[in-house]
């Protein structure tokens, strides 16, 4: 994976945490989940991209 690619899945990482941070201090429990799951699918991304990069070596 490229740098752009890497670089926009820590950003939805890091809006993950805000949207759950936000979420939790507000109460609004959708909010919370949505960020969660920003942070789930930046997870997932990650370990692709890792798998990749092994396969590469």
């Amino acid at each position: 994976m490229g740098l752009a690619d890497k670089a926009k899945n820590a950003a939805q990482d890091v809006a993950g945490k805000i949207k759950e941070a936000v979420g939790q201090g507000t109460d609004d429990e959708h909010l919370r989940n949505e960020g969660r799951a920003d942070q789930v699918k930046s997870d997932f991304k990650k370990a692709g991209e890792n798998i990749k990069d092994a396969f590469k070596d």
